[in-house]
């Protein structure tokens, strides 16, 4: 178990308010004591107001603001923010999974920072608000992503000439003008970005193995030869 797990771990015990020894820790969490005292120690160190001793036992004040979590005031409404930037922004699944997640830690936050995270509002312009279509089309680009399928586009481009084009799909980047899939062009041999909302149709073709010249990082390190970095 990786050691932030178990300090989550120890927390969620705590919370109950009944006294519970290191000895109860450290069965449950299979490690020595010695280990258990130590990271009590870190937690109260980092402010978790756990109260007791060494061969009494601890238990943890009622109150603690969002315990699983240990976010500060400022990562919450970071967190939200880039929720409801994807809830409002993103596929419809990733939509679904942004409203979903923000309902559970809305659900852990104190009432006076809910009250701040409930006033956290994200607005887009137009051109960055994807249609129902284009939200599904994102789901399903992701998936291929996730699975490494090719992909047969049918896209119109800035003139509305269409065009059909065979393409391995390595990320999607949310651009000036939406979102676009950065792409290896089989017909150009070389990086694209198709915008999803001039996407006409596709189909998922086989998968594709990697290749280190055809890559998101081969990508990255290209622009960085013409000074430019996407990631900011």
């Amino acid at each position: 178990m990786r050691r932030a797990d178990r300090l989550f771990q120890i927390i969620q015990h705590l919370r109950g308010g009944r006294l519970t020894t290191a000895r109860d820790l450290s069965d449950t969490l299979e490690v020595s004591e010695r280990t258990i005292y130590r990271d009590i120690a870190d937690l109260i160190g980092s402010g978790v107001p756990i109260e007791g001793e060494a061969g009494v036992g601890y238990v943890m004040r009622a109150g603690y603001d969002i315990p699983p979590l240990m976010f500060t005031r400022d990562e919450v409404m970071a967190v939200i923010a880039g929720t409801r930037l994807i809830e409002r922004m993103g596929g419809a699944s990733m939509a679904r999974a942004a409203t979903e997640a923000l309902v559970k830690v809305r659900s852990v936050l104190p009432d006076s920072l809910g009250a701040q995270a409930d006033r956290v509002e994200i607005h887009a312009g137009p051109n960055l608000m994807p249609s129902d279509r284009d939200r599904h089309f994102i789901d399903q680009i992701e998936a291929a992503i996730d699975g490494r399928l090719r992909l047969a586009l049918t896209y119109a481009d800035e003139e509305a000439r269409k065009t059909t084009r065979d393409i391995r799909p390595l990320a999607l980047w949310l651009w000036k003008n939406g979102w676009c899939v950065v792409s290896w062009c089989e017909l150009r041999e070389d990086f694209r970005m198709f915008r999803i909302d001039r996407i006409e149709g596709f189909s998922t073709g086989e998968r594709f193995r990697e290749e280190r010249d055809k890559s998101l990082p081969a990508l990255y390190a290209q622009l960085a030869e013409q000074g430019i970095d996407p990631r900011g």
